[in-house]
């Protein structure tokens, strides 16, 4: 069982080990953070905080039952009802169904909780997995980028309760 919790200040040291835990391991198929992102971690959780209060951005930690952080998923640049999707699991949760299942929760926030009527998501063309995540929580692909010099593709999404449109 995962919960997705919205992010808030008491979250900064889990997240901070959880993201410095799977560096490498996003890094095979996700553009890095970079070494400034670690070192000034207590201000950029300030910032996502602040993002978050101002209505733009809701982020949310993935979490297990025992409440460790499996991962996050996040929701920005919300705008007219409409906002970029955007996940990480950790590579001890991969192959066991918490990506899907945690996009499949957020699709149904989005739509009930937040009001929004389309999510979009990108994601690098190598990243076999996450595109799979995407199509099984019906987006599909509606263009081809470049995303930090490497080819992906953009995903997108119409949100009906929380459900595929059909």
């Amino acid at each position: 069982m995962l919960t997705l919790e919205l992010l808030r200040p008491d979250h900064a040291d889990a997240l901070l080990a959880f993201e410095r835990a799977n560096r490498a391991w996003f890094a095979r198929t996700i553009p890095d953070r970079g070494d400034a992102y670690f070192a000034e971690f207590p201000a950029r959780h300030a910032a996502l905080l602040a993002e978050q209060d101002a209505g733009t951005c809701r982020f949310h930690l993935i979490l297990d039952a025992a409440g460790a952080v499996l991962g996050r998923i996040n929701l920005v640049d919300i705008t007219d009802g409409t906002a970029e999707l955007g996940y990480r699991v950790g590579e001890h949760a991969t192959g066991r169904g918490v990506a899907k299942a945690a996009v499949a929760d957020l699709c149904q926030l989005a739509a009930s909780d937040y009001a929004l009527t389309t999510l979009t998501a990108v994601t690098t063309l190598d990243n076999l997995a996450s595109q799979a995540v995407l199509t099984r929580n019906g987006f599909t692909v509606v263009a081809e980028l470049t995303l930090d010099d490497r080819p992906g593709l953009r995903f997108s999404r119409t949100l009906a309760d929380g459900r595929p449109s059909e």
